[in-house]
């Protein structure tokens, strides 16, 4: 079996997707987004990448792509990407996680727009382009708000707002720099620390959870200075994961979840692309070798 990693060559995550693969005596190679290209002929379409990886001349023989992050980029360049993994996928190179749940899971808007739709509990939400209309709303949600950018990952960006003031220079900055505003309702747990679950879920099974727990921060990310624990999931919180998963399309996912001052329980993200240093660290899960496992399968 052969097996393409899209990401960077000096990720972690990537070698050790790789080491993994090669203890089952599988061919893998490391590429990035930024190092492919497609040559429409006649006859074909032919995915390359560039000579900073000569092992990889075309993405053809390939039996599965493990898509690993999409990099930051103008919208011609991630619209691009997506282009080059619907084409894999229509050759038939089993692609993880599939574009379509790609493209959900990338935008934060979308991920909570098709899971709401499917019935499950998200905060409240209001996304616009208007700083006016989000300061209006940041007075109807109780002057209490998570700004997020649409696009992004491990925190970064995350603001936590509680001033009227602040928040009106927030949101005309965003608004001059062309983001959208992404608001979601603080969700309060009545504790002394702000916590979340993440469950990792492959193939709609659980792999591992953890707890993460922050006393200095709202944001409870690892990468930040949150803290994790094991978690055991209760059948309610196993439930909704999956059924994130199954709304968004996601066939590796991390998904994080939170509870608020009323105990009910809320979706709050799907990661496509999920480390797992955190969960290793609580649970001693191998997933990368889980994950070739899954694949060989």
């Amino acid at each position: 079996m052969q097996i393409l990693i899209i990401g960077s060559p000096e990720s972690p995550y990537c070698c050790e997707l790789k080491d993994a693969a090669q203890r089952f005596d599988m061919q893998c190679d490391i590429v990035s987004f930024e190092n492919l290209a497609s040559h429409l002929t006649t006859e074909s379409e032919i995915i390359s990448a560039s000579q900073a990886n000569p092992a990889v001349e075309t993405l053809s023989p390939y039996d599965a792509c493990l898509v690993r992050n999409m990099p930051g980029g103008s919208l011609e360049q991630i619209i691009f990407r997506m282009d080059l993994l619907w084409s894999l996928e229509a050759s038939g190179t089993k692609i993880v996680n599939p574009p379509k749940a790609i493209e959900c899971a990338v935008d934060k808007y979308l991920t909570l727009a098709r899971c709401q739709k499917a019935g499950l509990r998200v905060p409240e939400t209001y996304c616009c382009e208007s700083a006016d209309q989000a300061l209006a709303m940041f007075e109807k949600m109780g002057r209490d708000v998570v700004l997020k950018p649409i696009f992004g990952a491990e925190g970064r960006g995350v603001l936590r707002l509680t001033d009227v003031e602040t928040a009106r220079r927030v949101f005309r900055a965003w608004e001059q720099i062309g983001s959208v505003l992404y608001l979601q309702k603080y969700l309060n747990s009545n504790t002394d620390s702000q916590s979340d679950l993440r469950l990792l879920i492959l193939d709609g099974q659980l792999l591992g959870a953890i707890q993460r727990t922050c006393s200095i921060d709202f944001r409870t990310n690892c990468s930040l200075d949150g803290q994790a624990s094991l978690h055991l999931p209760t059948a309610a919180e196993l439930k909704l994961a999956q059924q994130a998963c199954e709304a968004t399309g996601t066939v590796f996912a991390g998904v994080d979840l939170m509870y608020d001052q009323n105990h009910n329980l809320h979706l709050i993200e799907v990661n496509a692309c999920p480390g797992w240093d955190a969960l290793r660290k609580e649970t001693g899960i191998d997933v990368p070798e889980k994950l070739i496992q899954w694949l060989a399968k």
